[in-house]
């Protein structure tokens, strides 16, 4: 640690304490060359987290936008108004806890999906007909009639369902 009165690099500690939150610890230290005291705060660096897209590039995982793109799915629903922010920690710490730096971002819109179909499905289906990329009007009734099967069937797996046209009488 480098003094910042005199430059010197040879400080020792004379207090350490852990900090509110117990994740940063806050030290105490006097300069050997000049005698001066200062305070200093350690905190562990988390691990980064890359990206890695559909097109084969590489970019460094951002949670404020996947935060955005979750409320933006969210966006005049029925839900608490810090869901989009709680859904973000819990998919980034789902992704550190997989102990993996490198994370397709198709599995990163996976969770969100699964986060999203916890929270609201209106949410979801908005997400996913993004994210999807839906081709016809087919594939976004499929994706409904599946949440209407699980919503029939409380506890049930998700399912696919397909799309059967009325008979005409």
């Amino acid at each position: 640690m480098r003094c910042p009165t005199c430059g010197a690099t040879q400080t020792r500690v004379i207090d350490s304490r852990d900090q509110d939150d117990g994740v940063t610890i806050r030290r105490r230290r006097e300069c050997v060359a000049c005698e001066s005291r200062f305070t200093t705060f350690e905190r562990v660096e988390a691990a980064r987290l890359t990206v890695l897209k559909r097109d084969g590039s590489r970019v460094e995982f951002d949670r404020d936008k996947l935060a955005a793109g979750l409320a933006k799915a969210l966006t005049r629903r029925p839900v608490p108004p810090d869901a989009a922010e709680a859904a973000a920690d819990a998919i980034e710490a789902t992704l550190r806890a997989s102990g993996t730096s490198e994370v397709p971002s198709s599995r990163i819109g996976e969770l969100a999906m699964d986060r999203l179909r916890q929270l609201d499905q209106i949410a979801y289906i908005r997400f996913a007909s993004v994210y999807q990329s839906f081709e016809d009007i087919e594939q976004l009734k499929r994706e409904v009639d599946t949440l209407l099967a699980e919503r029939a069937t409380p506890g049930a797996e998700p399912q696919t369902v397909g799309y059967v046209r009325p008979k005409r009488a």
